[in-house]
């Protein structure tokens, strides 16, 4: 069984959570994007030392790999890969949104529906895919502005029910009202990432330490500063 540090700091908590054989044994978590590079490290110290553990018993570090904040995505996997870098660990790259519906999927269980994670991408936008109940990707990961319930029409098909997670659903919740949407609380921790982690270790789905960077999805809103008058 693969011991695996998994870090998550693509939305506003920032988490860790430490899974063995693909069951989490320690987690710690912090709210607020202003708070993951200072306190990051700490959460890791804190969780290896509940379970009494050190950094050379970890067997990798698995990293969400976005779309998210782009800042907090940096942070994770400029963290994670200073790890691997000093212990000669493998590195994990898991999907952001897919670890988000695992996680959903585990506590609302239905095989009749399918699940739509969704990550707040500012304004009226969100980050968004479907996945069925076993994981398995049924629409790509895409930006989507949230306008009106004509959007998701063909989220519905078959009858079936739509559970919508993660801080982006909440911008839907006015606004779709089929009879099939289901919204839910659950936010986007470390915690959701362990399962998927200890599969694509047991693949040996290691990501490249020199080239690895983080699934923006789209380009960051940067702009000049106006000139002062």
């Amino acid at each position: 069984m693969a011991l695996i540090l998994n870090i998550e700091t693509a939305t506003k908590v920032c988490s860790v959570a430490i899974g063995e054989g693909g069951k989490v044994i320690a987690e710690a978590e912090m709210r607020g994007q202003q708070s993951h590079a200072g306190n990051l490290t700490l959460l890791i110290e804190q969780c290896l030392k509940a379970i009494g553990r050190t950094m050379q018993d970890l067997d990798a570090i698995a990293v969400s790999h976005g779309p998210g904040s782009y800042t907090g995505l940096r942070i994770g996997l400029s963290t994670a890969k200073g790890i691997c870098y000093a212990l000669e660990k493998p590195l994990i790259t898991v999907k952001t949104l897919a670890a988000l519906a695992s996680v959903t999927a585990a506590r609302f269980s239905d095989e009749n529906a399918v699940y739509c994670p969704m990550i707040d991408a500012r304004r009226m936008e969100v980050y968004t895919a479907i996945f069925d109940e076993n994981g398995k990707q049924l629409k790509e990961t895409q930006p989507l502005i949230v306008e009106n319930e004509d959007y998701f029409e063909d989220y519905f098909i078959n009858n079936q029910t739509v559970i919508f997670s993660g801080d982006g659903s909440e911008k839907c919740k006015t606004i779709i009202n089929h009879k099939n949407a289901k919204f839910i609380i659950q936010e986007n921790t470390a915690v959701g990432m362990v399962t998927i982690a200890e599969r694509q270790f047991n693949e040996s789905d290691f990501d490249d330490l020199a080239y690895s960077s983080p699934f923006y999805l789209k380009s960051p809103n940067i702009t000049k500063p106006r000139k002062k008058l």
